[in-house]
């Protein structure tokens, strides 16, 4: 009888590791499942957001996060400068993918010339001695060819749509910068300053904030 009941036992215990094993191959199979799926759904330009609070306004800005990908000098020298980003639009969508979007619930001021709150779309005309932010009126495309309206990227600009236009100081990085990067600096309650880095470039913009300046 004794023997009879550690078989039992031995059985039993066989049969809880065989549970065992088979839970965590279940658990395996999901984590890889999921870290492929993770890596099929990670775009080569992930979306970025640059966002900033004044006086409980927000500003914020959506944009495609192209990475470098061990390249150097993208933007170029000469007269071939930002053709490569470029890549045959006549303006650079500030971004990769959608066009670049603007949501600002307060009004900008760009040195005498005023933006009004609302939603818009961001370019920039490039140039080694100095950027050209654009503002436009352009709606934007979610998926390229989807049939909506409004643009992709920057094909098919059209100036007529521009809101304003900021000249954009340029200067060179001692670092590059592996992935594009939209941001705000020295922002006050009284406004702040865009900034875009990409490779070795900085181009930057000051900016002043409420509708009564």
């Amino acid at each position: 009888m004794p023997g009879h009941f550690l078989i039992k036992r031995i059985e039993i215990m066989h049969s809880y590791t065989k549970l065992l094993l088979a839970a965590v191959a279940v658990v395996s199979l999901g984590l890889l499942a999921s870290s492929d799926a993770t890596a099929q759904e990670r775009l080569a330009s992930p979306r970025g957001e640059a966002a900033t609070q004044i006086d409980g306004k927000w500003i914020a800005i959506d944009y495609g996060r192209p990475i470098l990908r061990g390249r150097r000098g993208i933007f170029g020298s000469g007269d071939s400068y930002g053709e490569k980003v470029l890549a045959g639009a006549p303006v650079w969508r500030l971004g990769a993918n959608q066009s670049t979007r603007l949501n600002t619930e307060v009004a900008l001021h760009f040195g005498d010339k005023m933006l009004p709150a609302g939603e818009y779309s961001l370019f920039a005309a490039l140039s080694q001695t100095g950027w050209t932010l654009i503002v436009s009126n352009h709606q934007a495309q979610v998926n390229y060819g989807d049939g909506s309206p409004g643009i992709w990227g920057a094909y098919g600009y059209s100036p007529d749509k521009d809101v304003i236009r900021v000249p954009m100081t340029v200067s060179k990085l001692d670092n590059s910068v592996d992935e594009l990067t939209i941001g705000f600096l020295d922002v006050t309650a009284s406004g702040g300053v865009l900034a875009v880095w990409w490779d070795d470039q900085m181009a930057t913009a000051p900016f002043k904030v409420g509708s009564d300046m």
